[in-house]
This record gives C-alpha cells, sequence and structure tokens, in this order.
C-alpha cells in the first residue's frame, strides 16, 4: 500500500476505514480483523458456559430454559454487552491520561522555547563556540521587551484616550477625576478649575498640585548638597530594615512549622522592635558598637561632613575619603532618582505628543520647569497650552515655605483691613450732614430711650450692654471661629483669614457703589484701584498650595488653559500624569492590608483539613474505622471534641508536614484564598 492509499486521517469520518474520526480500527493493528476477533472471543465465553450448563442441568430444565428464546443468544448478548463496556471505560480511561501527559509535555516544551526569544539551535551553536560570555542573547531579549513594552505603551495611551473621551461624555463637564483615577487620587494636594481671566466663557484655567511621598518614590531622590555619610547611613538604614524583615519571615515560617498562630500586625512591629538593637546601637564613640558593623567607625569618620563637591586644593586620588566618595558617586545614589522623574516625564511628553519649548532643569536645586511656550505674557499665548514644575523638598525647605506663606497671609489680611478702615472713614465722613444713613445712626438716636425702657422693664445694666459684647465677639462680616488647637496651629489651613478677606473685599465693593453711585470722584478712584490690586493679587496667593499641607516628597505643580469644548490639552495631560505616576510612584500602602492573612477568629482546627496524626488523641476516629473493619465490628463514632491547639509537626511524618506547611504559607503570603475562608 503506498502513501498515496493512507486514509489522511484526522481529515475524513468513516466507521471502518483504520485511523479514520469513529472508525473501530486502527494502523497500529496491522489489517487485523478486530470484529473478528471479538465474535471469536465472545463465541468461546459462550460455549464454555452452554457446556457447563448442559452437563449440569436436567433436561427438563433445559428445556424450559429454551422456552422464551434460546438461551445461547442471551448469553451471547450479554456478554457482548458487558465487553463493550468494559472496553469502551477502559479506552476512555486510557485517552484521558495520555492527553493529560501530551499537553504537561507539550506545555514544558512550549514554556522551554518561549522563554528565550532566539531559536533554541541558535543558542546552542554560540554557547559551544564562544559561551555565554562572548555571544549573550541578551541584548537582543532586551530590546524585544523594549519592543514590546513600547507597543503596550501605545496600546495603554489609546485605552486611557477612549477612557477619558468616554467618562467625559458620560459626566457631560469636565472635573478632576478627568485627570488622576484610581489608586493615585490620594496624591493630589489641590485642583481647581476656573474661568479664563481674558476668555471667561470660552477658556478655563486648570491648578493641579500632586504630592508624592519619600516612602512613594520607587527610586529615592536626595538634595545635590546631602553629604556622603548621609547617603551612606542611608544605605545602611536599609540593609538593616531589610535584614530585620528577613528575621521576621523567618519566625513565621517557624511558628507555622509548628502549627502555632499567626503574627497579629502589632506582634509583628513588636518583634521588629526587639531586633532593632542587634543591628544598631546609639552609641557613636565606641568602635566596637553595632553601628559599626557593617562599615567601621574609622571610614565613617574619615568622610564627615564630605559633600558632593572637593575643594581642588584638597583633592587627592589616593585619599581614603576620596575613593569612599568614587564608589559612591558611581553607583549615582546621589542623582538617581530626580534624573528618573526628569526622564520619565520628558519622554512621556515626547511619545504622547505634548511638546514643550522651554524646559529648566535646576539639577542642583532639585527643580524642573517645563512650559509649552517660551513667552510668559498670557494675553499673547494661545488657549491650549501647558506648564509643568517638578520640584523636590525636605522638611528644610518646607518649614522656610510654610513661614514665608504665614508672613504672606498675613500681609494680605493687614493691607485689606487697612482699606476696610479707610473706607469707613470716608463713609462716616460722607454722612456728616444727614441725620439717618444707616442702621448705626439709628441705634444712636434712641440707645439712651431703649436702655431706660429696659431699665423698668426690670433688666440691669450688664444685661443692657450685651449689644456691645456682641459686637465685640462678632465682627458681622464671617461667622465666629473656633479656637485653634494643636492641631491648626501646627497645620494653619489659612481657610477662615481667606474667608474673612473674600468677604470683606465683596462688601467694600458692594458699599462703593452704594456710596457714589454713578459719581467718580477721585476718593473712589484710589479706593478701587486698590481693591481690584489686592484682589487680583490675592487670588492668585489663594491659587498656590499651602506648604503647612504638603509633606517632604517629590512635588508637581501642572498649570493648564484649555479650550471649554475641546479640551484638548486637559485630555492629554491626562495620560501624561496617570503613565507618570505609575512609572515614579509605587502608590499607596496600607501595612494592614498588606500583611492581613485571616482573623484568628476563623482559624479553626476542624476545617484544617490535616492529615497529620494527634498527640493528644491517639486513638482517633480513623484508627477505630480501620480496626473495626478489619474485626468485621460496627465502627462507633465519637462525638466531636475541639482541641485547643493543633499537634506538632512529627519529623517522621513528611507527607502531613508538607500539606501544613503548604496551606500556611499558602494563607500567610496570599491573604486568605476562598477555600480557606
Amino acid at each position: 500500500m503506498g502513501a498515496i492509499d493512507l486514509p489522511k486521517s484526522p481529515n475524513i469520518f468513516h466507521p471502518e476505514k483504520p485511523s479514520a474520526v469513529g472508525s473501530r480500527n486502527s494502523l497500529a493493528q496491522e489489517l487485523r480483523n478486530q470484529q473478528e476477533e471479538v465474535d471469536r472471543l465472545l463465541s468461546e465465553e459462550v460455549d464454555k458456559v452452554m457446556n457447563h450448563l448442559t452437563s449440569r442441568l436436567p433436561r427438563e430444565v433445559l428445556e424450559r430454559l429454551d422456552v422464551m428464546g434460546g438461551i445461547k443468544e442471551k448469553l451471547y448478548n450479554y456478554f457482548n454487552q458487558n465487553y463493550q463496556n468494559m472496553f469502551n471505560r477502559y479506552l476512555t480511561t486510557a485517552e484521558d491520561e495520555m492527553v493529560k501527559k501530551v499537553r504537561n509535555f507539550i506545555d514544558k516544551e512550549e514554556a522551554k522555547t518561549l522563554a528565550r526569544y532566539t531559536p533554541k539551535q541558535v543558542a546552542e551553536l554560540l554557547d559551544q563556540v564562544g559561551g555565554a560570555d562572548k555571544f549573550n542573547t541578551g541584548e537582543i531579549e532586551k530590546s524585544i521587551i523594549n519592543m514590546y513594552g513600547h507597543l503596550q505603551g501605545h496600546i495603554q495611551r489609546g485605552v486611557n484616550d477612549l477612557e477619558n473621551l468616554t467618562n467625559a461624555l458620560l459626566r457631560q463637564k469636565t472635573d478632576v477625576g478627568a485627570f488622576i483615577r484610581g489608586e493615585m487620587a490620594y496624591s493630589i494636594v489641590k485642583c481647581s478649575f476656573k474661568d479664563n481671566i481674558y476668555k471667561p466663557k470660552t477658556v478655563s484655567d486648570v491648578k493641579l498640585s500632586i504630592n508624592i511621598l519619600d516612602s512613594e518614590l520607587i527610586s529615592p531622590i536626595f538634595h545635590y548638597q546631602v553629604t556622603v555619610e548621609f547617603l551612606i547611613k542611608e544605605i545602611l538604614a536599609k540593609h538593616i530594615m531589610d535584614e530585620i524583615d528577613k528575621e521576621i519571615d523567618k519566625l513565621k515560617d517557624d511558628l507555622l512549622d509548628q502549627g502555632k498562630d499567626e503574627l497579629s500586625p502589632g506582634e509583628i512591629m513588636f518583634e521588629k522592635f526587639k531586633r532593632v538593637e542587634k543591628f544598631t546601637d546609639d552609641d557613636r564613640d565606641s568602635p566596637n558598637s553595632n553601628r559599626y558593623k557593617i562599615v567601621s567607625k574609622k571610614l565613617i569618620d574619615k568622610i564627615a561632613g564630605l559633600r558632593a563637591e572637593i575643594d581642588p586644593t584638597e583633592f587627592d586620588q589616593l585619599n581614603i575619603r576620596e575613593n569612599l566618595k568614587r564608589i559612591v558617586d558611581i553607583e549615582n545614589i546621589r542623582n538617581r532618582g530626580f534624573n528618573t522623574a526628569v526622564n520619565s516625564i520628558t519622554s512621556i511628553l515626547d511619545t504622547s505628543k505634548m511638546g514643550y519649548q522651554y524646559i529648566e532643569n535646576l539639577k542642583n536645586a532639585r527643580e524642573l520647569i517645563i512650559r509649552e511656550y517660551e513667552d510668559t505674557d498670557s494675553s499673547h499665548l494661545p488657549d491650549e497650552r501647558y506648564m509643568i514644575r517638578l520640584r523636590y523638598y525636605d522638611n528644610a525647605q518646607l518649614i522656610a515655605e510654610r513661614k514665608a506663606y504665614s508672613i504672606q497671609a498675613k500681609a494680605f489680611e493687614i493691607q485689606v483691613k487697612q482699606l476696610w478702615d479707610v473706607l469707613e472713614q470716608v463713609y462716616r465722613d460722607s454722612k456728616f450732614f444727614k441725620r439717618i444713613s444707616d442702621f448705626d445712626d439709628l441705634v444712636k438716636i434712641y440707645q439712651q430711650k431703649v436702655q431706660r425702657t429696659n431699665l423698668e422693664n426690670g433688666e440691669t445694666p450688664e444685661e443692657t450692654k450685651e449689644y456691645e459684647e456682641i459686637k465685640r465677639q462678632w465682627d458681622e462680616i464671617t461667622f465666629v471661629d473656633a479656637e485653634d488647637t494643636p492641631v491648626e496651629k501646627f497645620n494653619r489651613t489659612y481657610l477662615p483669614e481667606k474667608n474673612k478677606i473674600k468677604r470683606r473685599i465683596i462688601l467694600m465693593k458692594e458699599k462703593l457703589q452704594t456710596m457714589y453711585g454713578y459719581r467718580y470722584p477721585i476718593e473712589r478712584r484710589v479706593m478701587e484701584d486698590r481693591l481690584n490690586f489686592l484682589e487680583k493679587e490675592f487670588l492668585k496667593f489663594e491659587y498656590m498650595i499651602n506648604p503647612y499641607h504638603v509633606q517632604p516628597g517629590l512635588l508637581l505643580d501642572v498649570d493648564i488653559t484649555s479650550i471649554k469644548r475641546k479640551k484638548a490639552t486637559l485630555d492629554g495631560m491626562a495620560n501624561v500624569l496617570n503613565e507618570f505616576l505609575h512609572g515614579v510612584s509605587k502608590g499607596f500602602q496600607d501595612a494592614a492590608f498588606a500583611s492581613f492573612s485571616r482573623r484568628r477568629s476563623t482559624v479553626r482546627e476542624d476545617i484544617a483539613q490535616s492529615f497529620a496524626a494527634s498527640t493528644e488523641e491517639p486513638s482517633s476516629t480513623a484508627s477505630d474505622y480501620l480496626s473495626s473493619i478489619n474485626e468485621g465490628v460496627e465502627p462507633s463514632v465519637p462525638e466531636p471534641v475541639p482541641s485547643k491547639k493543633p499537634s506538632p509537626k512529627k519529623a517522621s511524618d513528611k507527607g502531613s508536614g508538607s500539606v501544613k506547611n503548604a496551606s500556611g504559607k499558602g494563607s500567610r503570603r496570599g491573604g486568605g484564598s476562598l477555600s480557606e475562608i
């Protein structure tokens, strides 16, 4: 039989052709007649049974058995049916097991080939020719990974654009949610939308401030002026924390292996406290202190006070401090974090088609300024533009910023009050020839009569003076504010002061219009000019970020001007900000949720499903049941008695120990699965 005569399985279906779909014949049987073999087997078995029956049963019984039909045909059908059932079950089981093994084998082979982006034969050839050092496929793999990463980035940007447009259509307005979405919303310090001064109906101005804390930065940022000693101590502190975490993880594993309860978050924190003294110490003078175990006191003293730059007259390449500084500089610890943030924001702007004409990177000050256009005059700029200011603040800088902010807030309060007092005096002078102009004039006329009437009605002189007392407590501009607690004193919001300034500006405008109407004497023009200037500057001040509510870390200020119906810059900047935060910030991490596994109230022994034998109850239910089966006695199942603690793992119980350990680790690291809960 030639190759053409072979059936092209499994593309054909036939019950008899060898190896076709649905066929009962196979090419592996080499043209054996399967049906004939089955018939021969069944006939032989039926004949054996018939010979046995005819030799043992009387003739009368045999005649009665043949009344309803031939017994040979019944036996034949019975054997045939059972044989087919057994054979089909065997085939099904064999096929299932074979499919599992083949699938697992294919998965392993595919995983081996997919783990490398180069053909396996080429990689082996290169290894045989020059070894892994000379012919390394790492660069090719990195290039392909970068290509896939860029493709993923473009797809993600397209999805973000679609999401922004969809949300905008559903909201029918532009709000804060258009910028930062999901788990990064907490980083917003301030976001405000307001109408543009020059085009209030068609253009809107947006101010967005984002604060990324030091603990949330993927790559930590240090100031350029920070000392080498500080950098080394920072690295040592991180190393100590990592070592403590390793010991805590080992302690958790030991507790799980012993079958004990897991540590609560508070217990984990206290265990960390206990191990701090093992790695560090407060004794700075002793060279044998724990703080000098990793880096000796002699080396720390050599770099004391050493900053980013050394005086050229003192520089010596063979000195110890110069070589220590060289090691730190090679690692680029000082500049790595801020350079990463700068590269991230600029590359995202380039790939997002958000070009810019002006950039100023103040590297030593850790500040980056990006403007879409070089000009700063708002009256000459387009309606679609943005400006970004990225700066890193430490605690000392924030203290100075808060002091300046407090001085400026007090200055606005004093200047507005001065104009208020001048306007009030001008208003009083304008009433000189008028008997009654307002409620105060009416009070002066009838004040004595009202007091006499109140005294005649039985009121005391102190009660008649309550008007003046209330007037001193309530200035009738804003409501009475609560007294500042230590929380407000150390975290000044200045909201009451700002509300009072806003209210006074509104009242002064109304009073000027009431006093002069359509007349514009020199007094009104001077006061209105001063009022407009203070209002304009105060709006700028209120637009700023309150440094009392900014924490040390990276501060991102974005000023956007966009057309209300177009919102091109708004949508583009939303994608830029989300991608930037994803690449720079680790995000908010709640230690309680990160270490959450299961509540202790849900840890019960009756659902532990452990195969370990209990040492507290030697005669377990399983052993009683097994012995009762062997003896042929009805087993007695005892009442379930909850035990206090699970039995510890024995060295001989390998199976039980592995099961318990696997379940325990799963609950510890995975945070508890549905089956455990």
